[in-house]
This record gives C-alpha cells, structure tokens and sequence, in this order.
C-alpha cells in the first residue's frame, strides 16, 4: 500500500502546485502532469470503454438532444475576431481602396461602428460578446481585480487554488489532493447554448475562456492562460554585459564569457517539490562563432543552433523536480547581438503536446492540433510587449514574433474552418490589437517616446500594413466561405477600436493630493508597488488596474472606512471633481467623464466593479505607476514607454467595428453593441435568446420582413 501512495501522492504534486497571486496567477499556479504509464493504462481502458458503448451514446444523443426551437436562417457562421480593429482607420483605407476584401464584404452586408463595453478592454469586451449581457452580469471588469482582504492586485479572470493538504519527507513536499482551478467570467456564453441544441462549434483563441468550460464542440483557450512561471508572460534576458538584473515583466541575468564560452542555467518555475521552492533550472552551454554571428547552445543535450536576430524553432524543455518528475513547457530562444552576448528567451509557454493545464476542450484538442501543424504558442498574451517597453528586445524581433504567432493561429483556424462546414467557427486574433499599442508611436507626431527619434521612421507603415495582411487573410476566407449564399455568414469584428496614448494620469497620486487616500508615513510622499505603505484606516478611495477606483467600503474591504450608505454619494463626489480634469503642463482636458459603478451597472456582479469607471479624453490613460498600485506627488507624466497606443478610455472614443455579409442592425436605429453579438448568433440558428441577456438579435429586420 506504502509503494502505491508515494506514486500517487507524487502525482498529486504534479497536479497543483500553492499559488502566490498578485498581478498575475502565482508561479507553478496548476502545475499538471498527466504522462505516468498509471494514467497510460486508465487512459486507455477508458478509450476502450468509450469505443464499446459508442453506438449507444450516439443513438441516446440523438433521442435526447434539443433540436433550435425555429427553423435556422444560416447554414454557417464564420466570425473573424481583429482585436483592436479601429473604425477609423478602416474607413481611411477602405476609401483609399486599399481593404478590397472588406469592402467585398461590406458592400454585400454592411460595415458598422461596434459599440464596445464599460470600460472598454478586451477582457470585458470579449466576455460580453461571448455571453450577451453587461459586465455586471459576467463579473469581468478589467485585467486585474484587487483582493479586498488583502487590497493585493489579482488576476480577474481566473482562480487557481493548491489542494489544502501536504505531505512532507524532509525537503520534499507532496500536495494532497487536486487544485481548483475556476473561470472567474459568470454567465453561459452563446456557443454552449448552441452546443445544447447540437450545433456544431469550433471556438479558437477567444479571450476569457482558461479554463475551457465543457461544451458539445471544440476549444482552445487564450487571453490569461498563464506560462509556465504561473504568470501571464515572464521573459528571460541573459547578457554578458553588466546589469542591475531586473526588469518589469521578466529576469535579467549577467552570465561571464571565457575564451567564446558563456555557461549558465534556463530558470524556470519555482520547485513545488522542494520546501524552499527554489527555481527549478536546466543548465546550458553556449559557444559563440568567431564572427559573434552565431552561435550553438547545449541545453539538456540537445544542441540548438542560434543565429544573429532570427528566433529559433519552438524548443521543448523539461525542468526536474524530484524523483523523476519534470515540468514540461517550450520556448523560442533569439540571439539579440553578439559583441557583447545578449540572448532573449520567449516567456516558456506550456506545451501544447504535453499540456500541463486544461487548456482546450476536449482536453487532447491541443494536443491533437500541435501534431498536425506543429508547436504553437499557448499563453494567453504570447505578444511579449514588455520585452519591447524593455528594450530587451527591438521592434524587428517583436513584429516577427507577432507574425509567427498570427500564422501559427492562421493555421489553426484554417484548418478548423476545413473541418467545419456548419455551424459556428469563431477565431479571435490579437496581433492587430498588440501591434497597434507598440506601433502607434510612429504614426503620431509629437508622441513623447518619439522624442529621440526621426520621424522618418522605417515603422511608420506598420499599423496600415497590418490592416492590409487582414485583409489578405479575409480574402483566403472568402475562398472558402461563399458570401452570396445566404445559408453562409461572414463577419469581421474587432471588440473596441485605438487612440495614441501621450500622456498618462496617476488617480491615486490625485487621491493622495485630494485627502482621499493616506499614506502610513504621514512624511512620505511616495508609497510603494501595489498599495503597499497605505494607511487604510484613515483611507476612502484608491485605484489599481485600468478601470478607475475604489472606494474602501466598510464590510467589503478588510478595513473599510466607508459607510455602505454613504458610499453612492461619495463615488458622485469623486465623479464630480474628476470629470473635465484638466492636464495642465499641456492645457487640455485629460479626463473626458467618470461614470458612478451604481448608475451605469445592473446585474448580480455590480459590486465587483470599480465603484468609478473613470473615462480618458484620446491621448490620456491611467499611468503605468497609477496601474502598478503606486501613489506620489506627480498627477500627469509623459508616457515614454514603446507601448503607445491604447484604448482604456472613454467608451464612446473606441468603438468597434462590425463588418457583416448579412445585412445587420437594430429597429430603432440605435448603434449595434458587442453584446448584441450572442443573441444575433442564438436567432440566427434558430434559438431565441435567454431572457437574461443585453444584447439583442441584429437581424430583426429581416426576421420581420
């Protein structure tokens, strides 16, 4: 019995591993590996089992299933996802003809401004197109959320908890039980309602989705899956040059050369097995070509060649725990120069052939879709733009890495399209969104990050050729997707649009200033990362996130000192002041209108919104230290960062947009939303929507014609 339970428990190890969650889910968060000849012969036998009682599943399903209460108006729905995709610069370039394939589209249907959520970020966006309803009805409200008994930032979307028991011998420990691991989104998106009246459904890379529900169809998750460090995406710097070794989004490492050879260890997660949980590493060997061009490194044996500024191939890696286990990711590595040695490392992404995370439905969809194409990308913000804002790494090798990822996806979607003659396919891509946060800079004169460079720049065509590449991809669609057959629907979406971001506004630096928040050293005049330093018991409102504020409510907070009666008046309080804000080092209104959480939601998940949603004028947006949770004496400050362009404003300054093949809109004229998107999908299969959704159906007028 003692030689079956340490296997086992061992095992159990491996399934979860303790989170530590502040901005990002915590390292080694739902480590999971499911390769032991234990889980090879249940995996088989129940194979076996599923092929004997087949035929009876199928023949119960047929008898059971719910069949669309209407007859369906369409055969096929094909619905391409363009983060980021902004009106406006569509209809520039559909007028300059240079969108032909759009303009196909809406020519046979319709283009329309999309209008997109409050607050207006692809989390909230996304998860309202999938469910039809407010965000007060989905709980999604912004990236990060804060923990009210601890005022620490945390992930949003996802909640990944380590069984409540160990087991310890010595140094190593052993997790009893299995994790929990829940998607934070609330209500039922429309491709499960689908799923239920057996409508076939391939979802691909649509945010908000890790973990992946169960639903009668194909998934596989994106936006907050993590990398294998539990984060949402941590790159490794190694350089011979001198450095102070740390760097917001990832780890700097100094490494010494001696006679062409630099030696040194991959880290990887924290060690679960170990009670130190010390970083688990693989050591490599790398020697450098005598022209500093190339190089070969020696990782785990395996010998990888790295060429001067290209990416190599995805690389699998296994770092040891104890007793044999490992933890199995991938990486790209990119030599960045050779004199000195500067070497990046992708974030290490779990791997999709052997995924330690559920991070598809059915679980081996991942894997199936990495031996038919190959090794891809899993995390959910793969496009590393911290490594950029950096300078770890330049604008070539991050285009090239969004590229290779928008192909991997390309691929993926093509492939599912193939396999999907009706029904619904879905494929979200994110490179139009990242691109245009990185490239906005170039296209804006004046932008504070373009002070030290010419304004010739090689990048300034960058965004234009990426709405040019979509359009290519749309016209491969349309090859397979005949729009002048009415049992097909051919729509392009984005969930909000794009504005340059200059300058950026620091709301817990105004609280400060406003006697709104207090610092614990009343000499202070700066308090520390995330909240930290923060005298709470004589605090009212601080902010954390994208969204806006907070109000420290007492019975919500861990010390709350605001009265729940008093908290509606206060928020109007801090509205008033707020809006028209102007910023005065340039003499122009920062802050276009707040919105007051108790006027503007409805649904059972109000009170997890910031209680302020606070709406920028275009060009103005909350400041990276205002994010990070920090307050000081300065309000407005450039934003210097390559990260240039963004769409955390006023709603109604970054719509979306709608590019649709039927003929689509709403009876009283009114703009088409995001959250319209899931009851337009429901009607047009012939399945009325709940009654507890937003949105409503696009098509009514030609349901009444």
């Amino acid at each position: 019995m003692r030689k079956l339970l340490l296997p086992l428990a061992v095992f159990a190890a491996l399934l979860a591993l303790p989170t530590e969650a502040h901005a990002y889910v915590g390292p080694g968060a739902g480590i999971a590996v499911a390769t032991t000849g234990f889980m090879l012969v249940i995996s088989l036998f129940l194979a076996i089992f599923g092929i004997m009682f087949w035929p009876f599943r199928w023949v119960y399903k047929q008898i059971t299933r719910k069949r669309p209460p209407k007859p369906p108006k369409i055969k096929r729905a094909v619905l391409v996802g363009l983060d980021g995709l902004d009106p406006k610069q569509v209809r520039k370039m559909l007028d300059a003809g240079q969108l032909p394939n759009l303009k196909k589209i809406a020519d046979k249907g319709g283009f329309q401004n999309l209008g997109t959520t409050f607050p207006a970020m692809s989390p909230v966006a996304w998860s309202s197109f999938a469910t039809g309803v407010n965000p007060a009805k989905h709980g999604i409200f912004d990236f990060l959320t804060r923990d009210r008994k601890t005022y620490a930032p945390d992930l949003s979307s996802a909640d990944v908890r380590g069984p409540k028991r160990e087991f310890r011998v010595g140094e190593l420990v052993v997790p009893l039980g299995k994790p929990e691991i829940r998607l934070l989104r609330k209500s039922k998106p429309f491709w499960k309602v689908l799923g239920q009246h057996q409508v076939p459904c391939s979802i691909l890379r649509v945010p908000i989705t890790f973990p992946p529900e169960k639903f009668h169809g194909t998934m596989l998750s994106a936006m907050c899956v993590p990398d294998l460090q539990g984060t949402q995406g941590s790159f490794s710097y190694y350089t011979t040059e001198d450095d102070d070794g740390e760097a917001i989004g990832g780890a700097r490492f100094r490494l010494e050369e001696n006679d062409g050879i630099i030696v040194g260890d991959l880290i990887g997660p924290p060690n679960p097995m170990r009670k130190n949980h010390a970083p688990t590493k693989i050591p490599f060997r790398i020697v450098m070509a005598e022209d500093r061009k190339s190089a070969v490194m020696t990782l785990a044996g395996e010998k990888i060649k790295l060429d001067l500024h290209e990416y190599t191939e995805w690389i699998p890696v296994a770092f040891p725990l104890a007793l044999g286990a490992k933890l199995r990711g991938i990486c790209r590595f990119r030599l960045m120069a050779g004199e000195p040695f500067k070497l990046y490392v992708t974030p290490i992404n779990i791997d999709p052939e052997n995924p330690i995370l559920p991070i598809s439905h059915p679980k081996y969809f991942a894997t199936y879709l990495a031996k038919l194409l190959g090794g891809y990308a899993t995390l959910g913000l793969a496009e590393d733009t911290w490594a950029l804002n950096e300078g770890v790494i330049d604008e070539q090798a991050f285009l090239e890495q969004a590229w290779n990822n928008h192909e991997e996806r390309e691929s993926m979607f093509f492939e599912m399209l193939k396999r999907t003659p009706k029904g619904l396919i879905t494929c979200v891509f994110d490179g139009t969104d990242r691109i245009q946060h990185m490239f906005t800079r170039f296209m804006d004169d004046g932008h504070p990050a373009m002070k030290d460079q010419e304004k010739n720049s090689e990048w300034t065509d960058v965004i234009p050729d990426t709405y040019a590449k979509m359009d290519k991809m749309v016209g491969e669609v349309m090859k397979q997707v005949d729009i002048n057959d009415p049992s097909n629907l051919l729509i392009v979406l984005s969930d909000h649009g794009f504005q340059t971001f200059r300058r950026g506004v620091n709301l817990n630096s105004w609280l400060l200033q406003n006697g709104y928040l207090k610092l614990k050293d009343p000499e202070a005049t700066r308090s520390g990362d995330w909240l930290t330093g923060i005298d709470w018991e004589n605090t009212t409102a601080y902010s954390v996130g994208l969204a806006g504020i907070f109000l420290n409510v007492a019975g919500r907070e861990r010390d709350g000192q605001v009265k729940e009666s008093e908290a509606n008046a206060l928020a109007d309080e801090i509205c008033a002041k707020l809006d028209g804000l102007v910023d005065d080092d340039v003499d122009a209104v920062a802050i276009r209108q707040c919105y007051a959480a108790h006027k503007l939601y409805d649904g059972p998940y109000a009170e997890d919104a910031p209680d302020i949603i606070v709406g920028y004028s275009a060009g103005w947006r909350a400041s990276w230290d205002g994010v990070r949770g920090i307050a000081h004496d300065v309000v407005f400050d450039d934003n210097t960062k390559a990260w240039s362009g963004d769409h955390c404003i006023d709603p109604d300054l970054v719509p979306g947009v709608l590019i649709s093949s039927r003929k689509m809109g709403k009876d009283d004229g009114s703009e088409a939303n995001i959250a319209d998107m899931a009851p337009t999908m429901l009607d047009l299969f012939g399945i009325p929507a709940p009654k507890y959704m937003d949105g409503s159906t696009l098509d009514k007028k030609q349901a009444s014609a």
